[in-house]
This record gives structure tokens, sequence and C-alpha cells, in this order.
């Protein structure tokens, strides 16, 4: 069943928007979380600089640019992005119930 649903997940067509806008966005918040150790240095350095950021964080922007870009431009990443907004998609076709209120925990004291 697993090859089936491999199979389907590459035979559905992706509006534009979700090409350009969605799979994109998606792939931004996976590279941050790949690049969490460069965010977070340039996170303490901005926090630290206060207004003087732009000029004492270049070196922590460029390595997190760097970062970014690497996956970014990486068509497995892509791919990889891809095939997760389609099975989140096709979930939210089968359920109705978007993937961030069903990645929602219930409360551990009812």
């Amino acid at each position: 069943m697993a090859t089936m649903e491999a199979a389907n997940t590459e035979e559905i067509p992706l509006r534009h928007v979700e090409k350009d806008v969605l799979i994109p966005k998606l792939m931004r918040e996976k590279a941050k979380e790949r690049c969490v150790e460069k965010v977070e240095a340039f996170n303490s350095c901005c926090k630290d600089s206060g207004f003087f950021m732009v000029f004492k964080c270049r070196e922590e922007n460029a390595a997190l640019k760097e970062c970014l870009t690497v996956h970014y431009n990486d068509p497995a990443f892509f791919e990889e992005c891809k095939q997760e907004y389609i099975r989140e998609k096709l979930e939210f076709e089968k359920t109705g119930v978007p993937a961030k209120n069903r990645k929602q925990k219930l409360p551990t004291s009812m």
C-alpha cells in the first residue's frame, strides 16, 4: 500500500500557487529547522546589538543566508517538501482537518 500512496502523490497535479508559494513556504520552515544553529546565532546577535545589528551581525547573517540557500537550491529537498505537502493535502481532503490542527496535542490533564 505504501507504493500505491507514493505513486498517487507523484501524479497529483499542483496549482501554480502550490508550486510557487506554498511548497517554498514549507521549504523555508524546514530549512530554518535544519539551520537552527545559524538562526539562533543571528537572533542572539540581533538582540545583543540593538540598533547596530545591521553592522554588527553581517557575519551571522551571511552564514544564515548561506545555510538556507544550500537547502533552497537542493532539488531533493524541494521534492521532499513537495511530497510532504501532497501528503498533508491528501489528508486534509480525507479528514477536512488542517495539518496545523492535527498536529496539536491534547491537554494532559482533563
